[in-house]
C-alpha cells in the first residue's frame, strides 16, 4: 500500500480564510481538510458525512459528527434491519 508523507507541522501551515473564527472549523482545517486518507473506514466516514451534508453547511455536519457516528453504529448493530 502506498504511503503518504505527513503534512508539515501546524505552525508551518497557512490557514484558509474560511476556517478562521470558529475553533471547530480551525481544528478541522488544521488536522483533516486536504489530508489524503488511505484507510477505508476513514474514507467511508467522510463519504457518509458528505452525503449527510447535502444542502446543509459543513459546520452543521461537523457539530453533529459524533451523533451521526453513534447513529450509524446503532444502525449497523440493529439485527432487526434486513441486510443482503
Amino acid at each position: 500500500m502506498p504511503t503518504i508523507p505527513p503534512p508539515p507541522p501546524t505552525e508551518q501551515r497557512k490557514r484558509c480564510a474560511w476556517a478562521n473564527g470558529d475553533a471547530l472549523y480551525e481544528q478541522y482545517h488544521d488536522e483533516e481538510w486536504g489530508v489524503p486518507y488511505l484507510d477505508d473506514h476513514k474514507l467511508f466516514e467522510l463519504l457518509r458525512l458528505e452525503v449527510a451534508q447535502a444542502g446543509l453547511s459543513w459546520m452543521s455536519i461537523l457539530r453533529k459528527r459524533e451523533n451521526h457516528h453513534r447513529n450509524i453504529v446503532r444502525l449497523i448493530s440493529d439485527a432487526t434491519i434486513v441486510r443482503h
